[in-house]
């Protein structure tokens, strides 16, 4: 157990510390004038992080690196309720030491616009559209690790669909939530900034969407037993 929750701190650490970093990135580059990443850099370092990640440390932990997706794990019955327990807990822990990590890499001058790449709220998105947004968006995530990499049937394609997924849904709902679908990846960057505005919304929205699409791949999706 240990070396899978430390493959599961260190995955979320170095998950966060890049996806986190390019947002603050995005705003020195930006503020100095140069060109930044925008919103396709910003998906794409989330994306491609978490799809290496996936596929270098699946094998030791599943690469969840999400309470959410611990949560859809635990609902599909592939992992027991204290090993969940534990999973969420290292990933906080990761996801602690990369807003910290990040706090300190930066000056505050550079991170205190985005509070570390904390997701916020879009500009007239009030909290229970945003709780819907990162419901859905959290949904698109759960089925694609399920269906490719927890379902037995699933393609050997390591972490690439869990990364684009990613990717797409931080085009979509970047500017309206942060697109964060994992309560961990607000968690560690809010802590070290100090900022909790609708701190709600990035617990409810990614656990509820991910409950809901492991729910459905479970006693929907998933194969009947064959008849004997």
């Amino acid at each position: 157990m240990l070396g899978r929750l430390t493959a599961e701190a260190v995955g979320t650490f170095l998950f966060f510390f890049v996806g986190a970093g390019s947002i603050v990135m995005y705003d020195v580059l930006a503020a100095g004038g140069s060109g930044s990443p925008g919103l396709l850099g910003v998906a794409l370092a989330h994306g491609l992080a978490l799809a290496v990640l996936v596929s270098a440390l699946g094998a030791v932990s599943g690469g969840h690196f999400n309470p959410a997706v611990t949560f859809g794990v635990w609902i599909m019955g592939r992992i027991r309720t204290g090993a969940a327990a534990q999973y969420a807990a290292a990933q906080l822990v990761g996801a602690l030491a990369a807003g910290f990590g990040l706090s300190v890499a930066f000056s505050q001058a550079a991170w205190a616009p985005s509070h570390i790449g904390t997701p916020a709220l879009g500009t007239g998105v009030d909290p229970l559209a945003g709780i819907a947004v990162e419901a859905v968006l959290t949904a698109l995530l759960v089925l694609t690790v399920i269906g490719t990499a927890v379902d037995p049937r699933a393609p050997k394609i390591g972490g690439l669909a869990i990364g684009l997924a990613v990717t797409a849904d931080i085009l979509v709902g970047g500017p309206l939530t942060g697109a964060a679908m994992n309560p961990a990846r607000w968690f560690g960057p809010a802590v070290a900034a100090g900022y909790f505005d609708n701190w709600y919304v990035w617990w409810i929205g990614p656990l509820l969407g991910g409950g809901v699409a492991a729910a459905l791949y479970r006693w929907v999706l998933a194969p009947d037993e064959p008849v004997a």
